[in-house]
């Protein structure tokens, strides 16, 4: 698993951005791929650990989870 911390996120929209500790670029996120129960979001800041998927769009996290 990678570790990054919360870039951006839209909980509008349901997508934001990592920065990852683990490599030099950023991650896409989807709230679909956020691991907790009811409304699935993040916040600004937040250390969150992830599996990082490679898509025609580039890289995005599966798996999320907050770091503790």
């Amino acid at each position: 698993m990678s570790k990054g911390k919360v870039k951006y996120f839209n909980e509008y929209k349901g997508w934001g951005i990592i920065s990852s500790e683990d490599m030099n670029q950023d991650v896409y996120v989807h709230h679909s791929a956020i691991n907790m129960d009811g409304y699935r979001t993040l916040r600004e800041g937040q250390e969150v650990l992830y599996e990082v998927t490679m898509t025609d769009h580039g890289l995005c996290a599966s798996n999320v989870t907050l770091a503790r």
